[in-house]
């Protein structure tokens, strides 16, 4: 499957589990009146408006690029993600609200039977749709799937904290169980937003790749013994599409074809060790030294052995 057909298909399954788990649950918010029961269908109802934006997301973004989006559009993934760090901000709010009003006004829940039933059948349905998010994500890295993703992983702890404020509650006797449940799923969601809002954040504003993925491409270049040394490397990630531009030193007698050629034997090595990227080389003269007083040579590693 391609890059689209896989980020679409964790999208359709993210959107069928939401609406799935959306109806137990308000069915078993009616029958318990339970304040963690109740967080629990906020965040099932909001997941499903998350999973529509990651759709439309990830069908932006698997568009190519045109005449006004030179370089793609995956930076939608990206914006999708935003959109769901939104929700869920919004959604942990709305909990702590009701489980702290829950713990100052009081009351019981009911029927925790029944919600032990759906909170487990819960559990089943989301451990299905992470393992296929985890399938798509080692295939295509698409941010808007892994913020998904997170957002579910924490749906696991989300509905193992009702079935436990629920047994706390009816079996054992505490009654504040439950809204305590409510305020610590808050919380978690609250700090899954933050981490998920880092790594959009991240994408949106051209983040460097990792040190240790700059250093394997510029020992990709260092194999190539035409090339003297690199400077200016930038590298960003937007969507699934990696870009990365640098000026690369070579003998200041090639001629302009010689440079050329140079240049698309290099491109050919970079696409067989990193397919898919996107790559574009400015030749330098061998000695120049760059706006930061730094000679190409440096930057390159090590060429020992």
């Amino acid at each position: 499957m391609s890059h689209a057909s896989l980020t679409r298909s964790a999208a359709y399954a993210s959107i069928a589990t939401a609406l799935f788990l959306a109806a137990l649950k308000l069915w078993a918010s009616w029958v318990t009146g339970s304040t963690a029961m109740l967080g629990s269908l906020a965040d099932t109802t909001l997941d499903l408006i998350a999973s529509l934006a990651t759709l439309l997301g990830v069908w932006v973004a698997s568009h190519p690029a045109d005449e006004n989006h030179r370089f793609g559009h995956g930076k939608a993934e990206a914006l999708a993600a935003i959109f769901q760090v939104m929700l869920i901000t919004l959604s942990a709010g709305g909990i702590a609200l009701r489980a702290v009003t829950r713990l100052v006004e009081g009351g019981q829940t009911a029927a925790a039977e029944e919600g032990i039933a759906v909170s487990l059948v819960a559990i089943v349905a989301t451990f299905a749709l992470l393992a296929w998010q985890r399938h798509v994500i080692s295939k295509t890295g698409s941010v808007a799937i892994k913020t998904d993703h997170m957002h579910y992983q924490s749906d696991i702890l989300l509905n193992l904290s009702v079935i436990a404020a629920l047994v706390i509650d009816q079996f054992l006797g505490f009654g504040a169980a439950d809204p305590l449940f409510g305020l610590g799923i808050a919380l978690w969601l609250a700090w899954g937003a933050w981490r998920a809002g880092g790594e959009a954040m991240d994408h949106l504003m051209d983040r460097e790749w990792p040190e240790e993925r700059r250093e394997e491409f510029l020992a990709v270049l260092a194999k190539h013994p035409d090339i003297r040394g690199v400077h200016d490397l930038r590298t960003r990630t937007s969507g699934a599409d990696d870009f990365v531009q640098f000026h690369m030193a070579v003998d200041p007698h090639m001629t302009v074809v010689e440079a050329h050629a140079l240049m698309d034997e290099v491109e050919e090595r970079i696409a067989r060790e990193f397919p898919g990227v996107e790559v574009l080389i400015h030749p330098d003269p061998e000695g120049l030294v760059n706006e930061e007083g730094v000679a190409a040579e440096e930057l390159l590693p090590d060429r020992a052995g």
